[in-house]
C-alpha cells in the first residue's frame, strides 16, 4: 500500500536520511520543518511522522491542532521519551509514539499497522449500541452520556467500538490490541492503559466499564 507521508522533522540529516529510505520502499514524502507548515499540509497525507522539537511550536500543540480538525493517523517520532510526554502525546490522539533512534523495519510495521486501522474505520458500521445511558454510534463515531456528547480521541473510540459490538462479554487484552492497533505484538500495552484510563474517565460511568483481572475488559455490568 501506498503511503503519502508528511514528515514533520527540522533536523535537516535526519529528515533527508527517512524521506530517502521511505521513498525507496514505495512512499511519497513531503518534508517539512516547522509545526506551521505540519498544520497547513496535513490535509493532503496519508500519515503524519511528527517530532516533537520543532523551533516555532512544540509538536504537542500541533498534535492538539491536527487532531482537532482531522482524524489522519500520527506517529508521534521523537527523542522526547519520558512517561510525562508518552501519556500526553497518547491523550492528545497520537496514534502511536515511538522513541528515536527508531529501526526502519519496525517503523514501516507502525505505519502499516495504522493506517489499516485507519482505512478500517473509515468504513461505516451504521450500528448504534445502548449499554445504560451510554449511546455508541458506530457509524458517525460519536458517543452520548445521559443524551450529553462525549468528546473522545480516536483510540479511545476504537477501544469503546471493539467492546460496544461484545456488550456483556468479555474481550481479552490481546484481541483489544489487536482490534485497535492491527497487530497485538506491536501494540504498547501502557499506551491501552492510558487510553482505558481516559475512556473512563470521560465516560464517568464507574463499574461499566470493567477489568477482568489476568483476561481483559468488558462493556456493562453483570
Amino acid at each position: 500500500m501506498t503511503v503519502r507521508v508528511l514528515l514533520v522533522e527540522d533536523d535537516a540529516g535526519v529528515a533527508g536520511a527517512l524521506a530517502e529510505s521511505l521513498h525507496a520502499r514505495g512512499h511519497p514524502v513531503t518534508s517539512v520543518a516547522r509545526g506551521a507548515d505540519a498544520l497547513h499540509h496535513h490535509r493532503a497525507a496519508d500519515l503524519v511522522l511528527l517530532d516533537l522539537g520543532l523551533p516555532d511550536l512544540d509538536g504537542l500543540d500541533v498534535l492538539r491542532k491536527i487532531r482537532a480538525v482531522s482524524p489522519v493517523p500520527v506517529i508521534v517520532l521523537t527523542a522526547r521519551g519520558d512517561e510525562r510526554s508518552v501519556v500526553r502525546g497518547l491523550r492528545l490522539g497520537a496514534d502511536d509514539y515511538l522513541t528515536k533512534p527508531v529501526r526502519l523495519a519496525e517503523l514501516l510495521a507502525r505505519m502499516d499497522a495504522v493506517v489499516r486501522r485507519a482505512v478500517a474505520r473509515a468504513t461505516p458500521a451504521g450500528d448504534v449500541v445502548r449499554v445504560e445511558d451510554v449511546e455508541i454510534d458506530l457509524g458517525a463515531r460519536r458517543v452520548r452520556v445521559a443524551g450529553h456528547d462525549v468528546g473522545l480521541t480516536t483510540k479511545e473510540f476504537e477501544i469503546l467500538a471493539v467492546l460496544a459490538v461484545r456488550p456483556g462479554t468479555a474481550v481479552s487484552r490481546q484481541q483489544l490490541m489487536d482490534e485497535v492497533w492491527g497487530d497485538a505484538y506491536l501494540a504498547v500495552s501502557r499506551s491501552l492503559d492510558v487510553h482505558l484510563t481516559g475512556l473512563r474517565a470521560k465516560l464517568d460511568r464507574p463499574g461499566l466499564l470493567t477489568t477482568i483481572r489476568g483476561f481483559g475488559y468488558r462493556l456493562g455490568r453483570d
